[in-house]
Parts: C-alpha cells; structure tokens; sequence
C-alpha cells in the first residue's frame, strides 16, 4: 500500500514517514500543499495524511481541489485545531476521517488501516483467502495456521492483492502501488515476486488472468 504524507513540520513528516514505512507501508512525502497537491493529483495513493496548516496552499483547498478533480483516495487530515467547525468544514471538504495535534502516532497508524481497509471494501484487519491469513495490523501471514516468513515486498504484494480479492491487478497497478516515486519502476519483478510467492502458498492462491494480471480469487 502506497502513502502519501503531506506536513510541513520536518520532523513530524519524519516521524510519520517512519512510522508508516515501518508499518509496511511505501510513502512519499511532501512538505506544501503545492507539492502534495502535485503528487497527490499524478500519483496513486491508497491513502493520504494531510495536514491542514500548510505553506502555498493549504490542506483544505488541496483536498477541495482533489475532490473536484475526481481523486476519491481516502485522506486523513491532521490538524491543530480542536474547534468542532473546523473539522466539519475539513469533512466537508472531503476528509475520510481526522486527527487533532498533538496526537499519538498509534492512533495515526490504526486511522489509517482503517480508511486502506474501507476503501478496499474490507471489515476487519484481517483478511482470509481459503487457508491464507494475512493480520494486516500485524503484518504476520499464515498459510493453514502456519506462520510463514515473507520479504517486506512479498508481503506489500499479497497484502495489495488480497485487500483487492476478486479483482484482476495489472502488473503496472501492482508496481504503482508497491514503489515510492524515486524507485526504478520495472513491472518485470513483479513476476519475479509472484514466483516467489507462489512457492510459498497454495497452488491456486494468486490465479494468472492471461493478458490482464493477477487475482487473488472470492472465498
């Protein structure tokens, strides 16, 4: 799951990039509202933590803006004002959900599960494909109830496929997803990830669409 993360504060942007990259996350950052209304205009995001008070443009009119332009990824604002009116003019403006300065990152953490999860049509942390689990709070996978060991980027892999059961996932959506924007996109390692994934599920758990991707299949 890709982030986008937009504070001016450096070393709340740092915190953040931190602590979403260490949750498993990629994220890209930004630190006005003019650059993050750019990548969050050119990029796509699975989720976006905006804060409200930025310089250039501020986080409402970026938001307004994205709105207008049909961008429906969830965004969680961050703002420093407690007044009720504030945050009501920041949902109508298009946040999914907020969070009022300071804050503990946690809760952060967990906002943001929660908007990824809703987007993708999931209820609950953890998402089951026939004997495949994946805890997403806790990043752990197992397979009949076994654990097994995956790298960061299998693990960002199947966790995009299965919040997306039942949908056919080009290997071009899967690279946008699985890389920041200084990464060397090739959508040919994608395949090498599969075969690598594949090796350690069921055999018919991520399914070949020929010519259009991957599917992790309904229950």
């Amino acid at each position: 799951m890709r982030i986008l993360v937009v504070e001016d504060d450096t070393n709340l942007n740092r915190q953040l990039k931190e602590a979403l990259t260490e949750a498993g996350y990629v994220v890209d950052v930004a630190f006005d509202g003019e650059e993050g209304h750019f990548l969050g205009d050119t990029e796509p995001y699975d989720a976006v933590v905006l804060d409200i008070g930025l310089p250039q443009m501020d986080g409402l009119s970026v938001l307004e803006e994205w709105r207008r332009g049909g961008k429906k990824m969830p965004v969680l604002l961050l703002t420093a004002r407690d007044r009720w009116s504030d945050k009501v003019q920041g949902i109508d403006a298009g946040a999914d959900d907020y969070v009022a300065k300071p804050f503990h990152m946690e809760e952060v953490l967990a906002r943001v599960r929660a908007l990824v999860r809703r987007a993708a049509g999931q209820a609950s942390n953890e998402i089951v494909a026939g004997s495949v689990r994946l805890d997403v709070k806790a990043g752990k996978v197992t397979v009949d109830g076994h654990a097994i060991k995956l790298t960061s980027h299998e693990l960002r892999l199947l966790s995009y496929l299965m919040h997306h059961k039942g949908k056919v996932i080009s290997r071009t959506e899967l690279t946008e997803h699985l890389y920041d924007q200084d990464f060397d996109r090739d959508s040919n390692t994608i395949e090498v990830f599969v075969g690598r994934l594949r090796k350690k599920l069921p055999d018919d758990c991520i399914q070949t669409v020929r010519g259009l991707g991957y599917q992790i299949a309904e229950d």
